[in-house]
């Protein structure tokens, strides 16, 4: 992961242009607000980079804690949401300071691509500690082992052409088939997941999973997955 994390911390051309970059914030944001459980909830969002419209998801619950693990970005969202009593910017290795059960619900949207299967069940666990019995951990963006990048270049130009920066679209996938963006996917990959095989990894980290009806953010050809984290009000106690 700490390949993309430096290109993520770099001056990179992923977005397109600052409406591009705006838009695709927004819908994550206004996608992660349908899952608050409760004005009450604290939420943790895992690898937030930029996060530009995190605030309406802070006035949705008690407390956001935007975790990012690039220094630049961190510091960014530092500057940017400082004033905000209800946000709170961490890096990854501060959340293993978080108690046990103190979060109602996590997500990780379109990080998973990024990280090896070690790094992505290493998470796993830490969700698995700090997430209340009950709480869910949204896992967004996930890209499947059939879908290649004419999907992803399809969707974004279906979002360009309704939100108004078409051109830009057109020749930003120009700028960024020349990009570090590309060398860096072509030369590292990004970890793609069927369903049963995202479902078991859940699983095997403790949560109970189910598929979404509709993916976070943009890209309908990409899936969304909710673990629950096990209720242990309602197990029964072992008897002897």
């Amino acid at each position: 992961m700490d390949d993309w994390i430096d290109y993520y911390d770099s001056t990179h051309t992923i977005y397109v242009s600052k409406l591009h970059r705006d838009v695709h914030f927004r819908v994550i944001a206004s996608d992660i607000l349908s899952y608050v459980p409760s004005p009450d909830a604290v939420v943790l969002d895992y690898s937030c980079g930029e996060a530009l419209s995190a605030a309406q998801v802070a006035a949705a619950c008690q407390k956001l804690i935007l975790a990012e693990p690039a220094p630049g970005v961190r510091g960014r969202l530092t500057a940017r949401f400082g004033p905000n009593p209800k946000i709170e910017v961490r890096s990854l290795d501060d959340l293993q300071q978080l108690p046990d059960r103190s979060v109602d619900l996590a997500v990780m949207i379109s990080v998973a691509q990024y990280m090896t299967p070690t790094e992505l069940d290493h998470a796993f666990g830490l969700m698995r500690r700090i997430l209340k019995p009950g709480g869910k951990l949204i896992l967004g963006d996930i890209l499947r082992p059939e879908v290649g990048a004419a999907t992803d270049v399809i969707a974004l130009l279906k979002l360009a052409a309704k939100n108004g920066f078409l051109t830009d679209a057109l020749w930003g996938l120009a700028r960024t088939a020349l990009s570090d963006y590309w060398q860096l996917r072509q030369s590292i990959g990004l970890q793609r997941y069927g369903e049963a095989d995202m479902m078991a990894k859940l699983k095997a980290a403790g949560f109970s999973p189910s598929r979404a009806k509709t993916n976070v953010g943009y890209n309908p050809a990409r899936m969304t997955f909710v673990g629950t984290a096990p209720d242990m009000a309602s197990k029964k106690p072992d008897t002897a």
